[in-house]
């Protein structure tokens, strides 16, 4: 008797809906139909309008604050299994919570791996995220993780703004794993920031380690959220002599006064990914798609094919 593998379907949480329609696209299918029912009080709940009964099922959303969207997501996860689904992939363009990956004081939770644990007990059996805050986030989970890099559609980007004496910059000493792979395939050299926090979000005092005297510099970041590191780290850079500053950041939380921080800084362009949908337009602020790579990562996940061509880094 002869088996034919259903084809997957794909579903979106509400805040990631624009995203997951531009992937459906890409990919060839159209979203699947799902629907949330609301109390008065703000609980909700999802119903899938089509069955999943022995489908590979791919639900879309960045679980981004409030939480509310993290919730969207295990509510769908857990709705997908108790209805048969036999692979369930949560597809988390931007992992939120990510920043809390390690006990860096008495007291505090690791938020990382609580949320990993979540995913995993709500029903996801693969998850497929990208740029995560630290790669050894992938360890706490115990189901397999395709992590995607955006180098993979920045790189073009960059390439063809044809900046001449260009030169990659890491905003902190944690990110220059990323400024020095972007070097590579750049083939040009790197400068890292070195600052001080007086608290989180709260920059007392920045360094510069190299020369940026008469480049074109590029930051490179996983996120921005206020925008306070990537502006304070132009202006410093300007003052030592650099041509021109832009930033490239995976994740565009922007956050309090980001936005304002942003067209009032000497950056160029900040560019960013639709991992989040922006909350406002800057004629700053570049939007380069991540749907295209997602998609052609779901198919090969479908199909069992390799997904390392897609790994730059």
């Amino acid at each position: 008797m002869n088996y034919t593998v259903p084809e997957p379907k794909i579903f979106a949480c509400t805040q990631s809906e624009e995203l997951a329609e531009k992937i459906a696209k890409h990919y060839g299918t159209d979203l699947g139909k799902v629907t949330f029912s609301t109390y008065s009080d703000g609980e909700f709940q999802p119903s899938f309008e089509e069955s999943v009964r022995g489908a590979r099922v791919f639900i879309i959303g960045s679980t981004f604050p409030n939480s509310d969207h993290l919730m969207q997501m295990l509510l769908m996860l857990d709705a997908a299994k108790r209805a048969s689904a036999r692979h369930i992939t949560a597809v988390l363009p931007y992992f939120g919570w990510a920043r809390q990956d390690r006990k860096d004081k008495p007291r505090v939770p690791i938020g990382a791996k609580l949320i990993a644990k979540m995913l995993e007990v709500a029903g996801a059996t693969r998850i497929i995220t990208m740029d995560l805050h630290a790669d050894q986030i992938q360890g706490f989970f115990e189901k397999p993780v395709d992590h995607l890099f955006a180098s993979t559609v920045f790189l073009p980007y960059l390439r063809k703004l044809n900046l001449d004496n260009l030169m990659i910059a890491s905003p902190d000493m944690g990110g220059s794993k990323r400024a020095y792979a972007y070097s590579k395939f750049l083939e040009c050299d790197v400068v890292i920031c070195y600052k001080q926090r007086k608290k989180a979000n709260v920059i007392s005092h920045m360094e510069l380690i190299g020369d940026v005297t008469g480049k074109n510099v590029v930051l490179v970041d996983d996120m921005v959220d206020t925008a306070g590191t990537l502006t304070k780290a132009a202006e410093v850079m300007m003052e030592k002599g650099a041509l021109s500053v832009r930033a490239i950041c995976t994740h565009p939380i922007l956050s309090g006064q980001a936005y304002e921080r942003i067209e009032n800084s000497p950056l160029e362009e900040l560019i960013v990914t639709d991992s989040i949908p922006l909350r406002q337009k800057s004629s700053k602020i570049k939007v380069v798609s991540c749907a295209h790579l997602f998609a052609d990562v779901m198919q090969r996940v479908q199909n069992n094919t390799s997904i390392s061509s897609k790994f730059l880094m």
